[in-house]
């Protein structure tokens, strides 16, 4: 059984590049004034995801995601070109009018991940983001038309390549979420 292309990033084996790399300059896929977006700080929790609302590259059932501080995201050029693409969403997503992709996402509402920019790293004019380290949310790519026949062959090439894969985000971040509610709520101080 083939396995359909999870993302040009990880298909073959996991981008490999700097885990020290500090940002740099996003670039939307027009070619003509493409929006760009600097990141002026490292990134974190980069990994595959199988979510819906994600952006993905054609033919991908995943998106490569990682967050970065909000303070360290800004737009430099065109961002007239950009809009939300849904003002409910928890993460508020820019995407280029033209080409479609999703440029920056910060969450600004009452969240654990409040005051972080969701980002896809393989738009960084410099190739030497960061490796993926898992795959999060996998069961949904069925919601984005996988053939659930196809789950067990993802989740083997996710494995084969080095991303352990998750229903979820990975055990680190939910325990975060986790702690963070319950923080909130008073369980824990």
């Amino acid at each position: 059984m083939s396995v359909r292309l999870l993302h040009p990033s990880i298909q073959n084996g996991r981008h490999r590049g700097d885990t020290d790399h500090a940002g740099g300059i996003l670039t939307c896929k027009c070619a003509n004034r493409p929006v760009k977006v600097r990141v002026s700080a490292g990134i974190a929790h980069n990994h595959a995801c199988g979510c819906t609302k994600c952006w993905k590259p054609e033919g991908s059932a995943f998106s490569v995601v990682a967050v970065a501080p909000s303070e360290n995201v800004s737009v430099i050029d065109n961002a007239d070109k950009l809009a939300i693409v849904d003002p409910t969403a928890l993460i508020q997503r820019h995407a280029c009018k033209h080409c479609g992709t999703h440029m920056y996402g910060p969450v600004e509402r009452d969240h654990p991940f409040k005051s972080l920019s969701f980002i896809h790293p393989e738009l960084f004019e410099n190739g030497n983001w960061p490796e993926p380290g898992f795959a999060a949310f996998v069961s949904s790519v069925i919601e984005g038309g996988v053939d659930p026949s196809e789950m067990d062959g993802i989740r083997a090439k996710l494995r084969e390549v080095g991303l352990e894969p998750y229903d979820c985000l990975s055990p680190a971040l939910m325990d975060y979420i986790a702690t963070w509610t319950a923080k909130k709520s008073g369980v824990l101080r």
